[in-house]
């Protein structure tokens, strides 16, 4: 089973009455610029959800600069734009998976579990060739049910817990440069979680920029298969996620996400950090 959805796929179906496609376009240093790309023009029929003010919650003292939002909310966003449970979900963003795996790992938390990523990025689907429009859709409202999968998420103390752990690995997806502790221009204390294995979250993809395959993934994430669980994390909760959605199309299936992140481990001034890389 693969998660991610070809162009040709996504043109032939995108009008069938089942299937919504979602624009989850954004840049985290400018929170407009998702919404603003996605009026001048998008996917035929594509709804849009921000990763900020929809797959995020406002952030306080601890949790990280991208909580989880409250899943009634939620719910009601996706209701909104035409998703229940019985809706096949497609969404893309042009930031090499970012948003749109952030949104992938909310369905799957929330139950949903026909949710899927286009393998490449909106940029390649205008390059191809294929339909874009500035047309707003306006689906029929529809009632999404949340069944929420606690198993997907992993909270601070069982992180703590976890660094005891021989048989679960910590997997940071940030630059090697931040995980090093060497620069860090966004948070205030540099490095990693103790005992964390450093797999940057762009290398699922391809040069090119298209999602690596389930082969390529699988000698990608090939030193993690002994481990009993993998606990994915990153700066705040949304890159994570890319690596989340890498290391399920490479066949792990115990992965969860620590969607607090670094950010929230840091807030935290007595929990232990680490700059010296740690090799599988």
């Amino acid at each position: 089973m693969s998660f991610l959805i070809s162009s040709e796929w996504l043109d032939e179906h995108r009008r069938d009455e089942h299937v919504r496609v979602v624009d989850c376009r954004f840049e985290l240093k400018d929170e407009a610029a998702g919404h603003e790309a996605y009026v001048k023009h998008h996917i035929p029929g594509a709804v849009f959800i921000d990763v900020e003010k929809h797959l995020s919650a406002q952030a306080g003292t601890h949790g990280g600069r991208h909580p989880l939002p409250d899943m009634d909310f939620f719910a009601q966003v996706l209701s909104e734009r035409g998703i229940d449970m019985q809706t096949t979900v497609v969404a893309y963003d042009d930031q090499g998976g970012m948003g749109a795996a952030r949104f992938w790992w909310l369905m799957q938390y929330a139950g949903h579990t026909n949710t899927y990523v286009l393998d490449r990025s909106y940029s390649h689907w205008v390059e191809e060739g294929f339909p874009t429009t500035e047309e707003i859709p306006t689906p029929l409202m529809k009632q999404m049910i949340i069944d929420r999968e606690p198993n997907q998420l992993v909270h601070l103390e069982e992180v703590k817990q976890q660094l005891r752990n021989e048989h679960a690995a910590l997997v940071d997806a940030r630059s090697y440069e931040r995980y090093a502790g060497e620069n860090d221009e966004v948070d205030a204390v540099s490095g990693h979680i103790p005992g964390a294995y450093h797999y940057f979250w762009k290398d699922v993809l391809r040069e090119d920029g298209t999602w690596k395959s389930q082969s390529e993934l699988r000698d990608h994430f090939q030193e993690l298969e002994g481990f009993d669980e993998v606990i994915s994390y990153c700066g705040s909760g949304i890159t994570a996620c890319v690596n989340v959605l890498g290391m399920r199309e490479a066949g792990l299936e115990q992965v969860r996400l620590y969607n607090g992140s670094w950010s929230d481990w840091i807030s935290y001034p007595d929990l232990p950090i680490e700059k010296e890389p740690n090799r599988l």
